[in-house]
């Protein structure tokens, strides 16, 4: 007889189901690459899927020689903007991954145990 009506079967075989679908979202969010602009495309900002940089880009058109200061800062704020864009989209992508396995892990049931059936 199960206590409490529990299938243990099929609680263990939703509990590995569920961390293998974790592995995999982390893998793939290891392995995506996303890219934030600003200026209109003078700079671009490459992050991972976990929000590490990877690559900068400033386009020659962002740099002003005639206006040393000004030009730095201008590419300091068009740089920033870029990875403000990129964190973003960054954001969204572990949204998109995660966000499925947090609501199965949250959905309803008895404190201490949510989203497990029986529970």
């Amino acid at each position: 007889m199960n206590p409490g009506g529990m299938d243990m079967q099929a609680l263990l075989q939703q509990a590995q189901q569920m961390q293998q679908q974790l592995v995999e979202a982390q893998q793939a969010l290891e392995d995506a690459e996303v890219e934030g602009t600003s200026g209109g495309g003078l700079v671009k900002v490459k992050l991972s899927g976990r929000g590490q940089v990877e690559d900068i880009t400033v386009d020659p058109q962002a740099v002003d020689a005639a206006d040393a200061e000004e030009s730095a800062q201008t590419v300091a704020d068009l740089v920033l903007a870029a990875i403000r864009d990129a964190e973003a989209q960054v954001e969204r992508l572990q949204q998109e991954k995660m966000g499925p396995l947090a609501q199965g892990l949250g959905g309803g049931g008895m404190p201490g145990m949510p989203g497990l059936p029986g529970f």
